[in-house]
């Protein structure tokens, strides 16, 4: 019997593409009244994991005393009784609620955040947390359910601009195939937040700058870091692992300005940093500049605890690269992500 031909190859490629194009046409006039994903090339994408998004102690105990088959088990027989939420849900309600205000001013825009949930659950799991997000309301269409394994490979290809997860293995490796990434740590303290403005705190050093400034600290002390700061006021910090997310948000912040809607901004940013405004302030605020980037609050604490500030700010979350910052603004209230980057991961493993 003889082989098919280039010709015959050829043909049936062409109708392959056919095939392709009228299944996406008719996709792309369904007509629905729940808001479509946009695409990813045009999203800002979020990658949340089942832990980070859902409070799944009970369930991650089971898994780690009586093994995987068990787990999953209990996930389908439990699969109508709703998740609680985790730390990273009120964060993503915020991000929702973001969206509904872009398509409201700009109906055809595509540039909105995306929720993407990125877990190593099995497949039969899957029914569980569906049936939680689709309680809550959440616009996640997208899943990567990797049956075990990690799912850290998938982030780029599903073009990940924010990675938060429970598992800070899992977070080390996204930093170090650079993607902005965190560890989610569940507040002590139950606290209201915001439900129409995002409000996202960040550290400066090894958080949206490099840990350039950090290390001179670590390993010279203060006034060598002070000196450093004053010489170099002009020359812009390099960038640190969240950066793209901060000026991502910009973006978007300056969609509501260019409606006038600049005092009714669903979205809000704010600079926490130990760093003392006087001695060594003036290179963080030019180094913002220079990138063209705007923070709307910038809190200079000059070594003061972060915790009680971040009381009063109410951020939905708050990215820092210490511990002990996170675990000073976990006792006060404050949902935390650990950005595990810089010369700090270093003093914190030998301590």
């Amino acid at each position: 019997m003889s082989g098919s031909g280039p010709e015959e190859e050829e043909t049936g490629l062409q109708e392959a593409e056919r095939d392709w194009a009228a299944a996406k046409a008719f996709y792309d006039n369904l007509v629905s009244k729940k808001p479509r994903p946009p695409k990813p090339q045009h999203a800002i994408t979020v990658a949340v994991s089942s832990r980070a998004l859902f409070d799944l102690v009970e369930e991650r105990r089971i898994y780690e005393e009586q093994g995987v088959e068990k787990y999953v088990e209990y996930q389908q027989q439990n699969e109508n009784v709703t998740l609680k939420p985790g730390p990273a849900f009120h964060f993503v309600k915020a991000l929702e609620h973001v969206n509904a205000r872009l398509l409201e001013l700009y109906p055809d825009d595509e540039e909105r955040f995306d929720i993407v949930l990125m877990t190593n659950n099995h497949a039969q799991v899957g029914v569980r947390l569906i049936n939680s997000i689709n309680h809550y309301g959440l616009t996640i269409e997208r899943f990567c359910m990797t049956g075990g394994k990690s799912p850290i490979g998938y982030l780029t290809a599903y073009l990940t601009n924010l990675y938060l997860s429970a598992d800070s293995e899992k977070v080390q490796e996204a930093i170090e195939a650079g993607i902005a990434s965190a560890t989610m740590f569940t507040a002590n303290k139950d606290v209201a937040y915001s439900d129409t403005q995002l409000r996202v705190a960040f550290d400066g050093d090894a958080v949206l700058f490099s840990d350039e400034s950090e290390q001179i600290v670590k390993e010279q002390g203060l006034d060598k870091f002070f000196e450093h700061e004053q010489l170099n006021e002009n020359k812009p910090l390099a960038q640190g692992p969240l950066k793209g997310f901060l000026e991502d948000l910009g973006k978007l912040q300056k969609k509501f300005y260019a409606k006038n809607e600049r005092l009714n901004c669903p979205i809000r940013t704010f600079l926490v940093t130990a760093r003392s405004a006087a001695s060594s302030g003036a290179r963080v605020l030019k180094t913002l500049r220079s990138w063209g980037l705007e923070i709307d609050e910038a809190l200079f604490l000059a070594g003061a605890p972060k915790g009680p500030i971040l009381v009063k700010i109410r951020p939905h979350i708050f990215f820092d690269d210490q511990m002990f910052h996170i675990e000073g603004a976990q006792k006060l209230g404050t949902i935390a992500a650990h950005v595990p980057y810089g010369i700090a991961q270093k003093y914190q493993k030998s301590a």
